[in-house]
């Protein structure tokens, strides 16, 4: 059960651009999430992003924090980091930090990106596994969503339902395919308020936790920031939501359909 809690999380939480590419969010954006298993809160997370640097060269840190809250903090406490800082210009992941805190399971990562050595791949250098050549233009569990909210879902009238969409990130030491179902718009509660939404489906693996590949949903807001808003999982013990409570810093409004009070 090691990392269930909140690696669906994270893919669902987390792009720089270009010159003339329009942005879907800025450095100081901030979003919070509530955890919870039908009316029992399990969990709280922070996405957040900012300016940096690394060796001189100013660079964008997303960062996600997780931590369980309540009865299920005293029965198995959680503390999860996740850090990835992005190259503004190509949007692709230069250093990423994997700091575990899981009952007392620990485990701490730095990856070294180098996109600029070899055309044809990318080489990472791993505290803990050394030295990887992957595919050319790999992203990290994070930086892959910001990716998506500026290249894939401004285009996303190019795309029809039932469409997979692959992002190839490393994870955990390996290769991490991403796909991800496009399954159209739907309204969806939050405790912030009501959201038209982007649905979609990462294919997920049947088996010891899983009963069907279409068992985690993500909702990204259908706006301008493209917002991760809202993820749903279905387990054999049952469902976990993960949904938006607050957020700021963002570069546009966001469209609530409808202001909801707890």
């Amino acid at each position: 059960m090691k990392h269930l809690f909140f690696i669906p999380v994270l893919i669902f939480l987390l792009p720089l651009s270009g010159v003339g590419q329009v942005y879907s969010y800025q450095p100081g954006e901030k979003v919070s999430y509530i955890i919870h298993y039908g009316l029992i809160n399990g969990g709280l997370a922070d996405l957040e992003i900012d300016t940096d640097t690394i060796d001189g060269k100013e660079v964008w840190h997303s960062k996600i924090m997780g931590k369980t809250i309540g009865l299920p903090d005293a029965l198995f406490k959680v503390l999860d980091i996740y850090e990835s800082f992005i190259d503004p210009q190509s949007e692709l992941p230069v250093k990423s930090i994997r700091n575990i805190r899981e009952g007392r399971y620990r485990r701490y990562n730095e990856v070294i990106f180098d996109h600029k050595t070899r055309s044809d791949s990318a080489i990472l250098t791993s505290d803990l596994t050394g030295i990887h050549i992957t595919p050319a233009g790999i992203h990290d569990i994070l930086s892959c969503f910001y990716w998506m909210r500026n290249r894939i879902l401004p285009n996303i009238d190019n795309y029809k339902k039932g469409d997979m969409i692959t992002i190839i990130t490393w994870f955990t030491d390996e290769l991490y395919p991403i796909n991800m179902k496009y399954q159209g718009f739907e309204e969806v509660r939050t405790r912030a308020g009501k959201i038209k939404c982007y649905k979609f489906n990462p294919v997920t693996e049947v088996g010891r936790l899983f009963k069907t590949e279409d068992d985690v949903s993500f909702w990204f807001s259908a706006d301008k920031n493209f917002l991760p808003v809202k993820i749903r999982f279905d387990i054999f013990v049952g469902g976990f939501i993960c949904e938006m409570v607050s957020c700021e810093g963002l570069l546009y409004p966001i469209e609530y359909k409808m202001k909801e009070t707890n």
